[in-house]
Parts: structure tokens; sequence; C-alpha cells
């Protein structure tokens, strides 16, 4: 079990920046991927942002440049830094994180965050 827990979200004005975190607590040995999804309203929950064990990032084109994915293996936490923001990127914004179960089965895990709102005026 792997609880999820956001925060850094917020209101703020097009062209700001906001720092999302999110921190890991439980069985956190085998957590592989983390990544950051959004969901604004109306519109499907789409990947924002993902990360390997590697520090390999991959980005959606419409945050590609200014959206930063970071992870800590210590601490078990990954961030997003949100710089030149739009109205188009209000959403909720949830942390996902993948992981591997523990022997017999090693099942594949998904966690998921509740979720933190971002609110860009325009």
């Amino acid at each position: 079990q792997v609880q999820l827990v956001e925060s850094g979200g917020g209101f703020v004005q097009t062209g700001g920046s906001l720092r999302l975190s999110c921190a890991a607590s439980g069985n956190t040995e085998r957590i592989i991927n983390m990544a950051w999804y959004r969901q604004a309203p109306g519109r499907q929950r789409e990947l924002v942002a993902s990360i390997n064990p590697g520090y390999n990032t991959a980005y959606a084109p419409s945050v590609r440049g200014r959206f930063t994915i970071s992870r800590d293996n210590a601490k078990n936490t990954v961030s997003l830094q949100m710089n030149s923001l739009n109205p188009e990127d209000t959403a909720v914004y949830y942390c996902n994180m993948e992981a591997r179960g523990g022997p017999p089965e090693w099942e594949a895990l998904t966690y998921w965050g509740e979720g933190t709102l971002v609110t860009v005026s325009s």
C-alpha cells in the first residue's frame, strides 16, 4: 500500500509559475515510474509529464518547454515545476506512481493522489 499526498496547487495569473509536489509513503520500495496527470472540466484526464527511474522524462506537447518534472528517489517525491502558465492549464492535477508488488506475484500496481487544483486566471 502506497499513499500519495499532493501539494502546491493554487491560484495564479497568466504567465505565473507554480510548483507541485507529491510525497509517497507506505510500501515505497518498489516504485518505478512517477507522473503527473491533469483533468480540466469537461475533459478526459491526460498525462502531463512522466519520469522513469533513470530520470528520463516525457511531456505532453502542450506543456513541453514550460513544465519540468523531477523526482527524488531517496525522499520518494515527484515534483512538477510549471512556468508560463495560461488558462488552458487550469485543471485538477493528479500525482501518479507505478510500482511492482512484492513476492511471489510481483504484480503491477498503480497509485493516485486525490488531486490538487490549479487555477490560472486570464
